[in-house]
């Protein structure tokens, strides 16, 4: 068993599974692979099984039935890593819009350097998206600064999804006390990371938009992340934050 699990939600991702699958595997860190998939009708779910006769000790599947949200997707990915005792635990899109080969560095920024939680960051040096409509770049540019703002959180990518946590991290926060679903998810397991006492680290990624499949952001998910940030200010005022 490795010491890393990288957690992939899925739904209706039969063009990427195979090969983010396969692309995890061929790291250089041994990682092991843990799929969430929500109900996907497109037989997604189907693909992970056959290939776990290939890596049976590697790959991993949780099914739920119908779309639950990318937040409970993780927090349940969490639950089972934590249970399993993995010592570094991931994020990462289906999509390829996460680089696979960047998996190493986040995971190196924490077995290394010390960092509690990774961000693979899109804007610690500049604008790095690929083939994203402007008015998208520019819409998550100007909420992550709205979110540093807002929180006084000092990351430049607070939307980011891309991230290594140590185990400890995740037993700390309180998982069930995690209020959001969609895009401010991300920012409210960064802000409590922070509350809690642990060290942020950015790393730089370069971001691709998917090439394949259908993207699962909608404004709706955008207006939960800049409601849900006032919201995640005003609860600090009045809650207790576990220490680290």
């Amino acid at each position: 068993m490795s010491d890393s699990i990288v957690i992939i939600p899925t739904y209706n991702e039969l063009e990427n599974i195979e090969n983010i699958i396969r692309a995890v595997f061929s790291q250089s860190h041994p990682f092991d692979v843990l799929i969430i998939d929500d109900g996907s009708p497109d037989g997604t779910a189907n693909v992970v099984k056959k290939l776990q006769g290939e890596f049976p000790d590697r790959l991993f599947i949780i099914e739920r039935k119908g779309k639950l949200g990318l937040g409970t997707a993780y927090i349940c990915g969490f639950k089972w890593a934590i249970e399993k005792k993995y010592d570094y635990i991931f994020e990462m899109d289906a999509d390829f819009s996460h680089n696979p080969n960047d998996l190493v560095k986040l995971h190196d920024a924490c077995a290394k350097d010390g960092a509690d939680v990774a961000i693979g960051s899109r804007y610690i040096t500049g604008v790095n998206v690929v083939n994203w409509p402007i008015g998208r770049v520019l819409m998550s540019y100007f909420a992550s600064k709205y979110v540093r703002i807002v929180t006084g959180l000092h990351i430049a990518d607070t939307t980011a999804g891309f991230k290594c946590y140590r185990r400890k991290v995740l037993e700390t926060i309180n998982l069930d006390k995690i209020h959001f679903k969609g895009y401010a998810f991300q920012i409210e397991m960064k802000f409590t990371a922070y509350k809690c006492g642990f060290t942020l680290k950015e790393v730089p990624i370069i971001f691709i938009n998917r090439e394949l499949g259908v993207s699962k952001m909608n404004g709706g998910i955008f207006g939960e992340a800049v409601l849900g940030v006032l919201k995640l200010k005003w609860w600090s005022l009045f809650k207790k934050y576990p220490q680290k």
